[in-house]
This record gives C-alpha cells, structure tokens and sequence, in this order.
C-alpha cells in the first residue's frame, strides 16, 4: 500500500479534526463526508471500529504505513513505562516529524520528502529514512546547499518554536533534539490508549 496521497480535506472531515494542519476547507465543512451531510443517521459505533479509527487517524496524522506502525507498537511495548505514551515518544522522535517540528518544513509531508531527498544531516550526517529516530542530544540541520530552497526559508521565517524538547538556531539553520516529548507536550488531540487496547485484542 502506497501513501495516501488524496484529498486530505475529506480525510480530515472522516476524523473531525484538522489532522493535517489549519484547513479552510474543513473549517467550512467540519462534519463527515459523504452525500447527505449532516442529515445522515449514523448508527452507533461498536467499540473494534472506534479504536480502529483511532488508530487511523494517528497513521495518517503522522503519514505511517500499517507494517511500520504496527512495528514501533511492539517497540513500545517492549519498553519500560506506559505503552501509549511509549508509542506516541517514539513516532514523535521519528526524523521527519522532527524537521517538521522545528519548522524546517510547513507539514509533515513536505519534510519527509526533504529527508528523503537528503536535504537533512544528523550530526553533520546526511539522513536520507523519514523513520530514523531521534536521539536525545543529536543535532538537526539544514545541508548548506539546502539553506537557499523557498520552500525552507518560506517555512522558517514565520515558525516559532515552541516546543520545550527542541532548540533551533536560525542563524545555522540546525537544532537540537533534547529529549523524547512528554505525553502532556504533545498537542495531537490522540486517544492512545483506544490502540493499546486495539493491538490487545
């Protein structure tokens, strides 16, 4: 299966919030999808399809294939702590939700594709796997062939950080990645633990 790459307005109305970012779109029209609207009668949910939607909406929220994602659950069970938030640490740590994060790129997309075309170095290295994950400490920065792209300077000028986790330095275009985020740092409106209790079944 391919990343999804449809209209992401529909996707966002299918979760009831703005998965992707700010959205006019959805602003205007913040209710499932579908061609009767708001008129339908939807019957109730049963509990597997709820915690299924839940996690949906985190894989494409975070554009997470099926295999990759059910990867780093077992990855976070394995850890010590709470499953859940063991989850959400490491997608949080993956390398392209970092770039994102520190405003290298508008939305998650657009910084996986500047991974991917090896615009981003890990400590002074180029890392060219969106899925790489973060280390505490590990600096983030901008290939100095990069520093020019529209598309960075754009995303950069009107980004400010605010994440306690992270620290840039506009003026090397690099930041640091100080520790996984805490589950109260996250701003993803996320129900994990509606997926620890999916995989538990």
């Amino acid at each position: 299966m391919a990343r999804y790459t449809g209209p992401k307005t529909k996707i966002a109305r299918k979760f009831k919030t703005p998965i992707f970012g700010p959205d006019k779109y959805f602003d205007k029209r913040n209710y499932p999808p579908g061609q009767h609207g708001l008129s339908k009668k939807r019957g109730k949910q049963s509990e597997y399809a709820i915690q299924l939607m839940e996690k949906q909406k985190v894989k494409y929220t975070y554009g997470i294939l099926e295999r990759q994602f059910a990867k780093t659950f077992h990855l976070a069970l394995r850890k010590e702590g709470i499953t859940g938030e063991n989850l959400l640490k490491l997608i949080e740590s993956r390398l392209d939700n970092v770039v994102y994060r520190m405003g290298i790129s508008p939305s998650r997309a657009g910084a996986r594709q500047l991974v991917s075309h090896k615009h981003i170095l890990v400590n002074s290295k180029v890392v060219n796997i969106p899925s790489y994950t973060v280390k505490a400490g590990d600096t983030i920065s901008v290939r100095e062939k990069s520093k020019s792209m529209i598309i960075i300077t754009e995303s950069l000028r009107s980004h400010v950080n605010k994440y306690a986790w992270l620290e840039w330095d506009a003026s090397t275009y690099s930041g640091k990645f100080l520790n996984p985020p805490s589950r109260e740092e996250i701003p993803e409106p996320i129900k994990e633990q509606l997926i620890v209790e999916l995989y538990s079944k």
